[in-house]
């Protein structure tokens, strides 16, 4: 790791290859299409593998990105947010190129994107299965129904079903509680299905995808972070700690022995600031030493204690402390990964590859 002068993400791809084949496998002994969000990645060289072990749909955050994927030859995405109407140039751009879905949230954005459009377009209404930060409430039956109809009256839009995102998942702190999000929002979704039953059914949020082994009514499932995993997916039950395919390798610029320690260029612009409640202490990451495979597992009683812009603060254990020297490194297990991967340039891998991401 010679090479790292900087805060550097460094990705061990064999543990990602096997969390991907494990969501794969899943998929398939459940007749189930996995169409994963690619904002955790966010790099088409890490869209080529997915497309490689037999992916053949995405999903994404925004109309850019589709763009940024469309143009390495992805042709069948889902923007995973509720459209953005002022950038019907985009959208115009690449129903020409791609089959193309969008969610809707009101009959607004229905009206605002009935215009001609070269090519066709799938809509999903977005379903708030319990999250409660957007979507058409389940029980508005007026209001799902008049978005229907009006989808049937728009040539250029194809109503494609309901979509959901169980992101109250991430409050949960066990399997049990990740089963439960998943038992009621999934039930939210078949009864709309049981109503229209032409609809596909699309939910997914790694947290229930990981776990969940029932997925009755349930077409296509969306999970994005399961390919990295993470520090809050390891709290939540989602993953292990042997599962976590990033790192931040960090140098190191000082040490306390005073206070045990250790001050990291790698900060909140590096790491975000994304945080957990690790027994009882807010923390940014885990440290864990770094060789020439990855990483091993983290120490206990080793955690970030703050990040400014630049700096993080290392609290050590004595003997995690002694074993790291200025001018060193030292790898951060994140907390949110995705958060990780937007704040980077790319990745190097554990191979000596540089990988990098879309900006």
């Amino acid at each position: 790791m010679k090479e790292i002068l900087k805060p550097t993400m460094v990705l061990n791809w064999e543990i990602a290859q096997r969390n991907l084949q494990r969501m794969l496998d899943k998929a398939a002994r459940n007749d189930l299409l996995l169409r994963p969000h690619l904002k955790t990645a966010q790099s088409n060289a890490v869209g080529r593998k997915f497309r490689e072990m037999g992916v053949k749909a995405i999903t994404v955050s925004s109309l850019s990105m589709a763009e940024y994927f469309a143009g390495d030859g992805w042709d069948d995405l889902t923007v995973a947010f509720p459209v953005n109407t002022r950038e019907i140039g985009t959208i115009h751009r690449l129903s020409r190129k791609i089959a193309l879905n969008l969610l809707v949230v009101n009959k607004k954005s229905i009206e605002l994107l009935n215009t001609v459009f070269p090519g066709e377009i799938g809509v999903f209404l977005k379903i708030d299965v319990g999250t409660h930060r957007t979507g058409i409430d389940p029980t508005d039956e007026a209001t799902i129904s008049d978005c229907i109809e009006l989808l049937g009256k728009t040539p250029s839009l194809r109503f494609k079903g309901f979509l959901g995102h169980a992101g109250h998942s991430y409050k949960s702190r066990s399997k049990k509680e990740i089963l439960e999000v998943h038992e009621s929002s999934t039930a939210i979704l078949r009864k709309l299905k049981n109503k229209y039953p032409e609809s596909l059914i699309s939910t997914g949020d790694t947290p229930t995808c990981s776990i969940a082994n029932k997925w009755e009514g349930v077409d296509e499932i969306r999970p994005g972070n399961f390919i990295f995993y993470d520090l809050m997916q390891a709290q939540i039950g989602s993953c292990k700690m042997e599962n976590i395919a990033l790192a931040l390798a960090c140098p190191i610029v000082a040490k306390h022995a005073d206070r045990h320690e250790v001050i990291i260029y790698g900060g909140g612009i590096h790491l975000s600031k994304d945080h957990i409640d690790w027994k009882g202490q807010a923390i940014f990451g885990r440290p864990v030493l770094l060789n020439a495979n990855g990483w091993k597992m983290p120490e206990e009683g080793c955690f970030v204690k703050s990040v400014s812009q630049e700096h993080g603060v290392l609290k050590c254990t004595p003997s995690f402390f002694n074993k790291l020297e200025i001018g060193g490194l030292v790898g951060i297990l994140p907390v949110h990964s995705c958060m990780m991967v937007d704040l980077m340039d790319g990745y190097l891998t554990t191979a000596g590859q540089f990988w990098e991401v879309m900006v």
